[in-house]
């Protein structure tokens, strides 16, 4: 197996800190728009398996060229969903398997964004379907950790622990603290606010079996929800997010949530860069340069991947599902994994929130080098058996990733 990670910010770095603690392939290489991060990456960690390379991900044939080059077998888009398109295309045009965690964007609903769907994620990738299928090449598609992990505990909790399901509710919830300079608590968000703001102030996604797909407003349906291993109770709201389109079409679930524990102050925060159109990718001109404003707000707050040192806390990512058990009698559970930031910064260098993020892929690789995983087409990890993946992540090395999940009945 030869892997391009494309991306070495704080997810990419990551997923490069993790695999090359296995043995499952022969080259990594890590590309970047800036050629000196993934450089600093390699340096740092001296396995004559890595490579740093240049791309400029939003040409589909610049991200060829350098597959050809590497003779690369799979990529993992480990960039901002703007770039999902070109990476994807690329992909397809040099023949090799690809992997992201976040899918192609979405566009509301030009007269009812908050009742109607327009365009939904992934709908272009979805698309493009058949053209994969038929190529018998595989875009194994939102494989992170919300998405990713949660759809694996969709397939789990459908094969294993219900005999039929009500509701999958993805539950993302923390109680991590980034201190500032003078010690307080920081605003400085743990993952890329340019995805963040995307998906939030997005009109939020919700499936039901009877009526299909439909749209809410931004922030509804505040629900507390209790976390395990000591975060406790965190309200949350819903979010625009990929488990709500990928669950439904492999699992039988009458109904499929995603909500997300953003906090007073954060989601204050978005409302005000909503209203000041901050969030807004169209550039405008200043002084004679055009400057998208969601890029400057990037670009003023801190980059998540050096968060860790000032990071305490713990982050937890989980599907609750209710429904009937194997015996036919009502069942709920939530199933979740659990980071602790200390814990991820002594054992790899990275932040809980990316960390976890990045372990989700390189299982997913391992899997599919060994055959565990296979298949053809636009597919979700709802599409894959979830045993041999949930093993992995929980074993201790070498065999695993030293990572256990939980199940806590409701």
């Amino acid at each position: 197996m030869r892997i391009l990670i494309i991306g070495a910010g704080g997810v990419g770095s990551a997923a490069v800190r993790i695999a090359v603690r296995r043995r499952f392939f022969d080259r990594l290489v890590i590309a970047d728009y800036d050629p000196s991060r993934p450089q600093a990456l390699v340096d740092s960690l001296e396995d004559d398996r890595l490579v740093a390379e240049q791309v400029d991900a939003s040409s589909a044939e610049a991200v060829a060229e350098v597959m050809r080059k590497h003779q690369i077998t799979h990529v993992l888009n480990a960039v901002d969903p703007r770039f999902v398109m070109p990476i994807f295309n690329g992909c397809f045009a040099a023949g090799a398997t690809y992997l992201d965690m976040a899918m192609s964007l979405s566009i509301r609903h030009p007269e009812q964004p908050y009742s109607k769907t327009g365009v939904m994620l992934g709908d272009e990738q979805f698309a493009l379907a058949p053209q994969w299928e038929q190529a018998g090449r595989l875009a194994l598609v939102g494989m992170g950790v919300e998405p990713g992990l949660s759809d694996v505990f969709a397939r789990y909790a459908e094969d294993e622990l219900f005999s039929s399901i009500e509701e999958l509710g993805v539950r993302d919830g923390a109680n991590l603290v980034v201190a500032g300079a003078d010690g307080e608590p920081a605003f400085a968000p743990s993952f890329s606010i340019w995805t963040t703001i995307e998906e939030c102030l997005n009109p939020p996604v919700i499936f039901e079996r009877e009526t299909g797909w439909y749209t809410t407003e931004p922030f509804s349906e505040t629900e507390v929800f209790h976390f395990p291993e000591g975060i406790g109770e965190v309200e949350c709201v819903n979010v625009e997010h990929e488990e709500v389109i990928l669950m439904p079409r492999w699992t039988k679930a009458r109904k499929v949530t995603f909500k997300y524990g953003l906090g007073d102050e954060f989601i204050d925060v978005l409302k005000t860069l909503h209203k000041l159109g901050l969030d807004s990718t169209e550039p405008l001109m200043v002084k004679g340069v055009p400057v998208a404003p969601r890029d400057v707000v990037a670009a003023a707050l801190p980059d998540p991947a050096t968060l860790g040192d000032r990071m305490t806390g713990k982050t937890c990512a989980g599907l609750y599902v209710t429904g009937l058990g194997r015996d036919g009698e009502p069942r709920a559970v939530y199933l979740y994994h659990v980071v602790d930031n200390q814990w991820s910064m002594a054992e790899y260098g990275s932040q809980a929130v990316v960390w976890q993020t990045a372990v989700n892929p390189v299982i997913a690789l391992e899997l599919l080098s060994k055959g565990t995983w296979q298949g053809s087409g636009v597919l979700g990890p709802e599409a894959f058996d979830s045993r041999p993946f949930l093993e992995l992540l929980a074993a201790e090395a070498p065999l695993g990733y030293g990572s256990p999940w939980g199940l806590e009945e409701r």
